[in-house]
């Protein structure tokens, strides 16, 4: 009863900008991810409310050595979560935590071990590599499923990076993400621009 978001949100995606501009002049479509360690499961990733955090991942991609990230850009949309799977929600984070169960019985049956959460790195203590949650989210969208419920998008909170200050709760790149399921909520795509002064 409570559960319904704001109509619109801004979604930040930091990208190629001869990509981004083939996405503008609607040459191409965004195109959503599907790797198995994907946070949030597959689909198209954005920062919401968050052009600093998307331009940032767009440069720290652009040093990898196998990146299609050749010029750091920011692309903007306006995005209709729709049917949210938002686990900033009570109930989903409660729904999450059955998906889990029932996934873990499934893997168990079947002799599988268990998918990890893991760094890709040294260096990565935020363990980037989220192969669980990324099944566990995947198994939670196939349970909704069989009840006849279809996610448009998930939403989450995500704290990382390092501590802002000695003994902080928070951390110096928490934001919230969304996975964007259904292409039909993405309403619209422009060019961010800087504030006046």
């Amino acid at each position: 009863m409570y559960s319904s978001k704001p109509t619109f949100v801004y979604g930040f995606h930091g990208l190629d900008k001869t990509i981004a501009y083939e996405i503008l002049n609607q040459k191409i479509h965004f195109k959503p991810s599907h790797n198995n360690f994907d946070w949030l499961g597959q689909g198209v990733y954005f920062w919401e409310n968050n052009y600093e955090r998307a331009i940032q991942y767009a440069i720290e991609d652009s040093k990898r050595a196998k990146t299609k990230i050749k010029e750091p850009f920011v692309l903007g949309a306006i995005i209709d979560l729709g049917n949210c799977f938002d686990l900033l929600d009570q109930k989903y984070l409660d729904f999450l935590k059955i998906a889990y169960e029932e996934f873990k019985k499934s893997i168990e049956e079947a002799g599988h071990p268990m998918p990890q959460n893991a760094p890709f790195g040294a260096n990565d203590f935020d363990f980037k590599k989220r192969e669980l949650d990324c099944a566990v989210i995947r198994y939670a969208h196939k349970l909704a499923e069989d009840v006849g419920e279809k996610f448009d998008s998930v939403r989450a909170a995500f704290w990382e990076g390092q501590a802002l200050y000695e003994g902080a709760g928070f951390r110096s790149a928490n934001h919230i993400q969304l996975a964007i399921l259904n292409p039909n909520c993405i309403k619209g795509v422009f060019l961010p621009r800087e504030k006046s002064s």
